[in-house]
């Protein structure tokens, strides 16, 4: 048996800035010093001339982004998501959100798995924030392919976007030639009719990886991908719960404010379900491998199994 393929969001990231530099012209990256983590390196060693460092000032930052998306351009500003989201908040709700300008934010070294650079770095919380902004599109991609397509989403999007993207590498589920990304619309990654588990980012395939280790045990779960957290598919959210009759949320953030409250406006209001939602409880990270970061926390295939076979039961 072949090894899994795995590629980490942010490389993805880089790689399709880059691909479609050659096809919009008027695709222009920012970035805030960090342009080897965040790999919008790869941009700039393609179009030199539309790449733009704007250093460690991510306020200003999105307020150049806002200012070239004023003159036509479509400016993607990157950097960590602790900075992107959580320094910049005020400038990406007063200066992108409030005039609802076209600029993408590509967020990276999202979540825990940002791993021994410690709590001051893992962003457990853009979600949430960038949910309350009015007309922000919020997006969460699970692997290459997606990440890659949602880049493409972004660009062709009339608005803002936020894009989360993590460091570590992670499992590729898709296959990029049947694959189809829409924003605002979830996918079924597998069938079931006992439960249903609602994921986005890395979590979706440690959710698949869950749902294997629950049939060997008799439990069928249905995993559905969710890539767009905002705006959120509720329809395909509420029959999914209609089916089976409970739900699991995972990400890797926290449970507050995130896609598991996401689901639950979305059901108390559709389709009321008993919920269960997997993320960062109320807690900050801390420093440590990444993998075993996730595990500590719950969100490895193995504890996920357990939370819904408890839950189930």
């Amino acid at each position: 048996m072949s090894e899994i393929k795995k590629i980490a969001t942010r490389e993805s990231y880089g790689k399709a800035l880059a691909e479609c530099g050659a096809e919009y012209k008027e695709l222009v990256v920012l970035d805030a010093d960090l342009a080897g983590a965040t790999k919008t390196g790869v941009f700039k060693k393609a179009f030199p001339e539309r790449h733009i460092d704007c250093g460690i000032a991510e306020c200003n930052m999105m307020g150049v982004a806002a200012g070239l998306a004023t003159t036509g351009k479509i400016p993607f500003a990157s950097s960590f998501a602790m900075f992107a989201a959580g320094r910049a908040f005020e400038q990406i709700r007063n200066s992108i959100g409030y005039p609802h300008l076209n600029v993408k934010i590509g967020a990276t070294h999202a979540g825990i798995s940002v791993g021994e650079d410690g709590a001051t770095h893992q962003c457990n919380e853009d979600i949430a924030l960038m949910r309350t902004i009015p007309g922000m599109v919020v997006i969460s991609p699970a692997d290459d392919v997606e990440a890659r397509a949602a880049v493409r989403a972004a660009i062709e999007h009339q608005g803002p976007v936020y894009l989360r993207f993590g460091r570590l590498a992670v499992p590729v589920i898709h296959d990029e030639a049947s694959y189809k990304f829409e924003i605002g619309k979830g996918v079924v990654e597998r069938e079931g009719k006992d439960v249903t588990i609602i994921a986005t980012g890395l979590c979706v395939s440690e959710s698949l990886a869950a749902a294997e280790k629950l049939a060997a045990e008799g439990i069928d779960a249905k995993v559905v991908n969710i890539h767009t957290i905002k705006p959120l598919d509720e329809d395909l959210v509420a029959a999914a719960a209609k089916e089976t009759g409970k739900v699991v949320t995972v990400e890797e953030h926290s449970v507050i404010g995130g896609l598991g409250s996401a689901v639950c406006d979305a059901l108390s209001a559709k389709a009321p379900t008993p919920v269960l939602k997997i993320g960062i409880n109320d807690t900050y990270g801390e420093s440590g491998p990444a993998a075993a970061l996730i595990k500590k926390y719950g969100l490895d295939g193995d504890s996920i199994a357990e939370k819904v076979k408890a839950f189930v039961k």
